[in-house]
């Protein structure tokens, strides 16, 4: 039975910081969808930062994600950070099957919309990655109406001031909804 902490939540919350401090606290594998897809930008190119490009290349390196955990021994524990983006959530779904995960959690990052705007603004991107001029009124709209897959139990995490989040709490938070070992079952939706 292999076992998945989901990190969501649109970019420039705070996900990566919060997946990784995960992973360490309980030494597990981290997956985060920019490292592959950075790679593939860096490998295929990034076609003048092309939005469907980049969707193709985020779709890709998801399923690259899933097919990885696939291999994993069945006992396994992963973190898997990316922006499941707003329903529907077959492709979600489709893809934990395909990697054999029958339970998971999910933690929801999430920040003030104008501060998501302002974080993404001033963040160095690899080629590829929308621009800030053309990306930070879209992204501020969407901080604004994205909401979690709820597709299993979720934390939510309000990711605003990063200095008030607890990663203490986080990961207590995880290891009690997600036991290792246990006979928790999500039941998919």
């Amino acid at each position: 039975m292999t076992r998945a902490i989901l990190v969501n939540g649109v970019p420039a919350t705070g996900k990566t910081n919060i997946a990784k401090g995960i992973g360490k606290r309980l030494h597990l594998p981290v997956f985060t969808l920019d490292t592959v897809k950075e790679v593939l930008f860096e490998e295929l190119g990034h076609q003048d930062a092309d939005r469907e490009w980049g969707r193709a290349l985020g779709r890709a390196s998801i399923r690259s994600i899933w097919a990885l955990i696939g291999s994993f021994p069945s006992d396994a524990t992963v973190v898997v950070e990316a922006w499941f983006r707003l329903p529907p959530h077959d492709p979600v779904q489709a893809g934990l099957a395909r990697a054999r995960v029958d339970q998971w959690v999910e933690i929801w990052c999430h920040a003030d919309p104008d501060e998501v705007a302002a974080r993404y603004a001033r963040r160095a991107r690899v080629p590829g990655h929308p621009a800030p001029e053309d990306f930070v009124e879209e992204l501020r709209a969407l901080a604004g109406r994205a909401r979690p897959m709820a597709l299993a139990p979720v934390l939510d995490v309000d990711t605003t001031d990063f200095t008030t989040v607890d990663l203490g709490a986080i990961t207590r938070w995880v290891t009690t909804h997600l036991p290792p070992g246990g006979d928790h079952r999500v039941q998919q939706q």
